[in-house]
């Protein structure tokens, strides 16, 4: 069965003496593991939690949220985690959409409570680590679910920094595919160890998936710093991680990488964002060991649609073919992709549209959202948002979100192209690039840049600059420079809240 239930029995049938969970000094067998999670339903059980019924979750990443998600999955409770970083009036909102009846926090979160918007939950919440342990120790384990393969599984909510957050469904068979799909190409084994890096809360954590699926083991980062991330995976022999590209970058640069025996990492992936083609490098040359992999994906498609393997990267970088590593690289088995025109039609190869996808990684829908629903789901394909082509050997290159894609003077510019070009510059550390309101052109392009230490560029340099790599249509007229770029939990840049701050420029 594609179900996780099925999969966690799987694990403790077929891995069970092999590492679960590594936890600072503690390692859990699958076998132990799955007890633990069989009693952690039976304590939702005694919560008075039944099969549907939703949990919102407010944790850092923690072998604790783990149980907890597990749990949830074997007894058919959905776990609905929530961005940490959201204002409390905006987890307020989620747990209500979600429909909640019970909250776990995270202890050293637990002031989120106090806060007015959140008094409600004070009486129906429980605290994760010692107190939950306690809790799962108490408790008498309960059989797993028989849960359908097109159950929800879990509840994941995209957006909420700006707009209506959307709650994503995802079903037992979207995480499993996935799960499935990722393990193929990446071919995950039963003694790699998956650090979660990226937050529970987010899509991108459930890469992990092919991990269990393996009979491998997971180690949880609680909060990114660079010292913390290469330190767990020296000490737990980590083999295979995600990181965001800002992150990334953060490792590579941190003066005490090379102090640190990274060679048991085999994967590393980055996403969220095309990385600049001298990061690129410069990861692989300090992870010699490693398969460097962008990974493209989506919250509704579980999350991986695509994957740039490390031999291409090699590849287009040995022929120098800057283009080519701009690429999100080919779909996963199983998924199918088409680009469409404005007027609905399939594009041919090298044609620019919209991104469609299908595959058994596909959300079935937003929670409670019909519109949202009706523009994304269209006779049984979703609709990304995503602006892209497929050149002629399957390689899917993403130019820009269809929200982002800025039209001055009739001509369409894709900032991630002009990003791209602005970051070869040697003063740029970042680049974000919106259009913001012009009374002659419409929208005019405009740079909102971060500086690296101790440099800087002039608008006239970067003009120049940008005339080599660009048609002169896409250069920036108008610049910001900035100490940060906002961004989201995993590291994508918030350009709705540049639109909002530079409409005016």
């Amino acid at each position: 069965m594609l179900t996780l239930p099925s999969a966690l029995a799987r694990a403790s049938l077929v891995h069970g003496a092999r590492p679960a969970i590594l936890d600072g000094d503690r390692a859990f067998s699958w076998r132990e593991h799955v007890l633990r999670v069989a009693r952690a339903a039976g304590a939702l059980a005694a919560m008075g939690l039944t099969a549907g019924d939703r949990i919102g979750v407010i944790s850092r990443n923690s072998r604790e949220q783990c149980e907890l998600f597990h749990a949830g999955y074997w007894s058919g409770i959905v776990p609905v985690p929530v961005n940490v970083r959201l204002a409390p009036r905006e987890i307020a909102f989620v747990l209500a959409d979600a429909g909640c009846r019970i909250l776990a926090v995270d202890p050293a979160l637990a002031a989120l409570l106090e806060s007015a918007e959140l008094a409600p939950w004070r009486e129906r919440s429980f605290l994760l680590g010692p107190t939950f342990d306690a809790q799962i120790d108490a408790a008498l384990p309960v059989r797993s679910r028989d849960a359908g393969e097109d159950d929800d599984a879990i509840l994941l909510y995209t957006g909420g920094t700006t707009g209506r957050a959307k709650g994503v469904r995802l079903t037992h068979r979207n995480i499993i595919a996935n799960g499935l799909q990722v393990g193929l190409v990446l071919g995950l084994r039963q003694d790699d160890v998956y650090l979660h890096v990226a937050p529970m809360f987010h899509s991108a954590d459930l890469l992990s998936t092919a991990t269990t699926l393996a009979g491998g083991a997971h180690v949880y980062l609680p909060e990114f710093n660079p010292p913390a991330f290469l330190s767990a995976i020296a000490r737990h022999r980590v083999s295979m991680t995600m990181l965001a590209p800002t992150m990334l970058i953060m490792v590579l640069s941190h003066p005490d990488m090379p102090k640190h025996d990274l060679s048991s990492l085999r994967i590393q992936v980055y996403g969220s964002a095309p990385m600049a083609e001298a990061w690129i490098r410069r990861a692989i040359e300090a992870l010699p060991g490693a398969a460097v992999t962008q990974g493209y994906g989506l919250t509704e498609t579980a999350p991986i649609l695509s994957f740039f393997e490390h031999r291409d990267h090699v590849a287009a970088i040995a022929r120098g073919d800057a283009a080519r590593l701009r690429s999100a690289g080919k779909v996963l088995p199983g998924v199918d992709v088409r680009i469409v025109g404005d007027d609905g039609a399939d594009l041919p190869a090298g044609g620019v549209g919209e991104v469609w996808v299908r595959g058994p990684n596909v959300t079935p829908g937003y929670l409670g959202a019909a519109e949202a629903n009706a523009q994304a789901l269209r006779d049984g394909w979703f609709v990304t948002g995503d602006v892209g082509c497929i050149d002629d050997e399957g390689f899917l290159t993403l130019l820009d979100r269809k929200k982002d894609m800025i039209v001055t003077g009739g001509e369409n510019v894709y900032s991630a192209e002009v990003e791209s070009a602005l970051l070869e510059h040697p003063a740029l550390a970042e680049a974000a690039v919106i259009g913001v309101p012009d009374p002659v052109y419409g929208e005019a392009v405009f740079a909102v840049l971060v500086p690296r230490p101790g440099m800087s560029a002039s608008d006239e340099e970067l003009i120049a600059h940008c005339r080599g790599h660009i048609g002169g249509y896409k250069i920036p007229r108008r610049f910001a420079r900035v100490e940060a770029l906002p961004k989201s939990a995993l590291g994508k840049v918030l350009k709705s809240d540049l639109r909002t701050r530079f409409a005016g420029a």
